[in-house]
């Protein structure tokens, strides 16, 4: 056990050890090689050591497809759910056990698809999770079937001369839906501004969701690599209440657009920036968006210790 202060420098283990990412590093990771998940593997893995997030305190919640793996990949507690369904499990952990950190992962079909509906009532319900959406616009595990978010004219095996409805925006469908509180996006190859990203998002005080452009090197490889090469396709958001980076790495960009993410106005104009360029950043933060897991047992004098006795007490009926 760690015992946790506010100041991640003073932070004195009782065991002496600080936690390290190899500490929260469980089975090798079975992604296609380049795939974009390794690298949001490991700036997971280091958010958690950088935090020193007790393992047993710790939940990573998937559904099913290439992202949806990710749970076997953490040395924490996890839950591989059904498709389109990390949602309302994510929910009910945090609800019943808002002491524990959850962290929701899913993919475009996941989310924007099956899921949608669990996905609009989440941002409404606002609970303290981080939720990362790998959005690689294709369905990858099942070997290249159009996705939600597939640009248009996507050749695949459900579309063979091409797809031919306009992609979701999942940037511009979270920010139009009630009780939004934070809405950010970033790119798997943009290692500094995907950790700052991943930062922000879970010092928020409610439900953080965070779009991450991934590479399909083997599906998608197509649509990503022009990007991936190209310094003027990506456009940065700078602000100071933002996804703030070093004047190093903000550098690195050709591109920087001000955008205050107190204004959800403004932050739905850029999010249709999509159709020119990668706008990467915060689009809209609200830290006082009510929240439904301040609601709840906790709330009525029930602690997590009565909960946790409640439960043994009546699985002890069945002991034999």
């Amino acid at each position: 056990m760690i015992t946790l202060k506010p100041d991640f420098c003073d932070i004195e283990p009782l065991d002496g050890h600080l936690l390290s990412t190899d500490d929260y590093a469980s089975s090798e990771a079975r992604w296609c090689s380049g795939c974009g998940a390794h690298t949001i593997l490991h700036s997971v893995q280091k958010l958690c050591s950088d935090e020193q997030l007790p393992p047993e305190k710790t939940v990573f919640v998937s559904g099913i497809g290439c992202s949806s793996r990710f749970p076997h990949y953490m040395k924490t507690y996890g839950f591989h759910g059904l498709h389109g369904r990390a949602f309302p499990v994510a929910s009910g952990v945090k609800f019943r056990r808002p002491d524990l950190n959850v962290f929701v992962i899913t993919g475009d079909g996941d989310c924007c698809s099956i899921g949608a509906g669990h996905w609009v009532h989440a941002i409404r319900y606002n609970m303290k999770m981080v939720v990362l959406l790998f959005d690689n616009s294709i369905y990858g595990l099942t070997k290249k079937q159009t996705s939600p978010t597939s640009p248009i004219g996507t050749v695949s095996n459900t579309h063979p001369t091409g797809s031919v409805l306009p992609p979701i925006n999942p940037i511009q469908a979270t920010l139009g839906l009630p009780n939004v509180s934070f809405v950010a996006q970033t790119v798997d190859w943009k290692l500094a501004h995907l950790e700052a990203t991943l930062k922000k998002a879970f010092d928020h005080p409610g439900l953080a969701f965070v779009r991450i452009v991934q590479r399909c090197p083997v599906w998608m490889r197509d649509t990503y690599e022009p990007t991936v090469k190209d310094p003027n396709a990506i456009t940065v958001l700078h602000h100071d209440e933002g996804i703030v980076l070093g004047e190093d790495a903000l550098k690195k960009f050709r591109h920087v657009k001000d955008h205050d993410p107190a204004d959800i106005v403004k932050a739905r104009e850029v999010a249709e920036l999509v159709k020119t360029t990668t706008p990467i950043g915060l689009f809209y933060q609200n830290k006082n968006a009510s929240r439904y897991d301040e609601y709840g047992a906790h709330n009525l004098g029930i602690s997590v210790e009565d909960r946790i006795d409640a439960i043994n007490s009546h699985m002890d009926k069945y002991a034999i």
